[in-house]
């Protein structure tokens, strides 16, 4: 059975509490609405368990052949932000539950 590579963690400081975020979908082409979805970031407070999938919305589709988003290109300004709207808009990270799902705009507000 393969093994699918899991993409890197990265972690970064929101409100002075250390948060560990990594990027949970490429922006990709959606079967079941039929339209293109943007990506998304798994993001958790360091010391708890709770995860909230923050998810972005669809940019231009990429042109055949273009490489993949890596995220080490994802602005660090832009996930910081996404975590305090995702915090603001009720996710309690140090709380235990399943995932949350928290759509957020192209400027992570």
């Amino acid at each position: 059975m393969a093994r699918t590579k899991q993409s890197p963690e990265f972690e970064i400081e929101v409100g002075g509490e250390p948060y560990v975020w990594r990027l949970q979908r490429q922006p990709q082409w959606s079967s079941d609405a039929a339209e293109w979805r943007g990506k998304a970031i798994a993001v958790r407070h360091k010391e708890g368990q709770r995860e909230a999938v923050l998810e972005f919305p669809a940019g231009p589709q990429p042109k055949f052949g273009a490489p993949l988003l890596k995220a080490s290109q994802i602005a660090p300004e832009l996930v910081a932000k996404a975590i305090a709207s995702a915090i603001a808009a009720g996710w309690a990270p140090l709380s235990r539950g399943k995932t949350v799902a928290i759509v957020v705009d192209a400027t992570g507000g």
